[in-house]
């Protein structure tokens, strides 16, 4: 009898279409619905239940490393490297308007109240008016990248990581300074994520590591793991908050248990036909219905191998409360 696993994994759909490296990946308003974009430029709408069939909706110059969705809006952000952010109506399909913010990359975008923050190549936070397109504010505290944000569930604040190794937070109001977490890593900061109940923010790093942060306790360590052999280049919580993803320049992507960080499975190309170079963005989608009826949860993977991988998970509760020890 084939012993019961913690984590049934199986790949559901592969995603081609893409010319080079895939580096953004975005949910919309619909929960079958998501976007890609990367190195070729080529902003992709996809159907988890049509996975042949990729919609165009923009074609930008040059890489593309960040994406946000605007869902009062229904529009789409995309940060086009040295050129700024193109606003992409999502109803016509087309771009409706352009912001020339930096000569550097934008690294990442995050959309909250009506306003816009992007992370750029040359350090600068940056906080514009959606409505209006304009910067509102900017705070430069390095010379280094800003390569991830992250806000926190009370929207009180973003965390910002650095390619100096640090981590800084920031008021979203005003981008008041509130803590540095010099150090952070041992190199630069490539993922960053509060935990759903914004108990913990968890980074990831060039150093492979991952670290665990306790914000009530201004932001102290609290956990310290090797996570991969190689570069965590993103975190992504499940919809339900129990368990979190990563994934690699190492080519693989873990989940882990939220509670107690505890390594749960590994996705990869040996066990499950995954990716064969750098897994570089995850996005975790609410739970979809397989034709059998069984609640399922859908994390997509994209990579340096030009394609987008979804990943079909069902979890055993009752063999991970026997791994934990509960």
């Amino acid at each position: 009898m084939k012993p019961q696993t913690a984590i049934e994994v199986q790949k559901t759909a592969m995603f081609t279409g893409h010319r080079n490296s895939i580096f953004a990946l975005e949910k919309s308003n619909d929960a079958a619905v998501f976007y890609s974009a990367g190195s070729d430029g080529l902003v992709v709408a996809w159907d988890l239940n049509d996975p042949d069939k990729g919609k165009l909706i923009a074609k930008v110059p040059n890489t593309v490393y960040a994406m946000c969705y605007m869902p009062d809006k229904h529009q789409l952000l995309v940060g086009q490297n040295t050129e700024g952010i193109h606003f992409i109506d999502l109803y016509e399909n087309k771009e409706i308007a352009s912001l020339k913010l930096t000569d550097a990359a934008i690294f990442d975008i995050k959309y909250i109240a009506g306003k816009i923050y992007a992370g750029t190549g040359n350090g600068e936070l940056l906080v514009i008016d959606a409505e209006h397109r304009n910067v509102l504010a900017k705070q430069k505290l390095s010379s280094k990248s800003l390569r991830r944000l992250a806000i926190s569930p009370t929207g009180k604040s973003i965390a910002a990581g650095y390619s100096d190794h640090a981590i800084r937070i920031f008021a979203t109001e005003g981008l008041q300074l509130l803590q540095e977490i010099s150090n952070a890593h041992g190199n630069s900061v490539f993922s960053l994520t509060y935990s759903p109940e914004g108990k913990f923010l968890v980074s990831g790093g060039r150093d492979a590591h991952l670290k665990v942060w306790n914000v009530a306790e201004m932001y102290e360590s609290f956990n310290s793991i090797v996570g991969h052999m190689y570069t965590i280049n993103d975190v992504v919580y499940s919809p339900n908050g129990n368990y979190f993803a990563t994934c690699s320049k190492d080519k693989s992507i873990k989940v882990w248990h939220a509670d107690t960080f505890r390594l749960l499975k590994v996705i990869d190309k040996a066990r499950h036909a995954g990716h064969g170079t750098s897994v570089n963005k995850l996005l975790w989608l609410s739970n979809n219905k397989v034709p059998e009826n069984v609640p399922i949860d859908q994390l997509i993977s994209a990579s340096d191998d030009n394609t987008i991988s979804t990943w079909g998970l069902q979890f055993n509760e009752g063999r991970i409360s026997q791994i934990l020890g509960k």
